[in-house]
């Protein structure tokens, strides 16, 4: 018989290698698939990983690609390491669009230095508050707050949905379900002329360094590291769990609604019904291929801005289906899940003594 067995002690090289392996993986079976579909393996590999990285232009895409997913897993990285399961970051970065957009567009036409960390600062705490749902429910009646934040991602997609096809659509806009162009003061500063990368990637960073700082300088930090790693010790230590959910919560969804924002008023440069796409959801991939380290995040984040990148030029020079950069990134998570697993456990075969009569 063959059974998995926990290791005594889970490698700290086995740790950081296996992200690696999954997507050595991740690519070998991409490769078999294309091969499938009729497609030259290696050159379409080629484009996917190689193409993203041909010209400055390119280069930069990765930054707008990279921003988001990195601001949105250094939140959920902090939930996670506590046990608390935020799956509704989507919503979270919907809301913060819409609200801090929504200020952009009541003081359209007005310039002034003041309205960009205005809407900054709205979109944040728009992001806060719809984590708080959760954050309540759990608290309060013992929710789950992954089915809570999951469900509320509709709710904030269709609420975005009405308001750009009712008060906030652009008049000039022949009625299509669009707001106004975000423009003057209102539009995120840009890195480079003629680029769409911004200087939300710095804000980006500043995340991933703050918390770095927390987690390892700072006693919030070591609450958050033991409630998920022994909650019985961290009880008896006197630890409020209930403090630790609230925060882990309102910082993911004010770090998803801020990454909102910056999609809207920078790549997009308007609300859009289609303006979330799953950056909520590949985020979680990003923080558990970072193994949930800033440092990691910042690393893995880049790799999945890869996938999207390669995943559309594939698709437009290689004729592939449009599903190419979703089945890559399920694949990436199906292998990462699967080599956790055994990092952690090994097989063991066990043989059946048979009672001779």
């Amino acid at each position: 018989m063959i059974r998995l067995e926990r290791r005594p002690e889970t490698s700290r090289i086995m740790l950081w290698l296996t992200p690696v392996l999954a997507l050595v993986l991740t690519i070998l079976v991409g490769m078999v698939l294309f091969a499938m579909l009729g497609k030259d393996p290696l050159q379409t590999v080629a484009v996917i990983f190689v193409s993203p990285f041909s010209d400055l232009y390119n280069l930069s895409e990765l930054l707008v690609k990279a921003t988001p997913l990195i601001l949105i897993a250094i939140g959920l990285s902090l939930g996670f390491r506590a046990g608390i399961w935020n799956i509704g970051a989507e919503g979270q970065f919907t809301i913060g669009a819409l609200a801090g957009g929504a200020v952009g567009l009541a003081f359209h036409g007005t310039d002034g230095l003041w309205l960009m960390p205005l809407m900054w600062i709205t979109g944040c705490a728009a992001g806060m508050a719809w984590a708080a749902i959760p954050a309540f429910l759990r608290t309060r009646f013992g929710a789950n707050e992954i089915l809570v934040s999951l469900m509320l991602v509709y709710v904030a997609t269709l609420l975005l949905s009405a308001l750009v096809t009712g008060p906030l659509r652009d008049p000039d806009g022949f009625n299509f379900p669009e707001s106004r162009l975000f423009e003057g003061s209102a539009a995120m500063p840009l890195l480079m002329e003629g680029t769409r990368a911004h200087i939300g990637f710095f804000a980006a960073l500043v995340a991933a360094f703050v918390a770095w700082l927390l987690l390892g300088r700072h006693v919030v930090g070591f609450q958050i590291r033991l409630l998920g790693e022994a909650p019985r010790a961290a009880r008896f230590a006197g630890f409020v769990e209930a403090r630790v959910i609230w925060f882990c919560l309102l910082v993911s969804g004010g770090l998803a609604g801020l990454a909102g924002l910056f999609e809207a008023t920078g790549p997009v440069g308007q609300l859009v019904p289609s303006l979330p796409v799953g950056y909520g959801f590949t985020a979680i991939i990003v923080a558990f291929l970072g193994r949930l380290n800033p440092l990691g995040i910042i690393i893995a984040g880049f790799v999945m801005a890869v996938t999207y990148l390669g995943g559309e030029a594939a698709e437009i020079t290689m004729q592939l289906p449009n599903a190419v950069t979703a089945v890559f990134q399920g694949l990436l998570l199906f292998f990462l899940l699967g080599m956790d697993v055994l990092s952690t456990y090994r097989f063991r075969l066990r043989r059946r003594v048979r009672e001779v009569a």
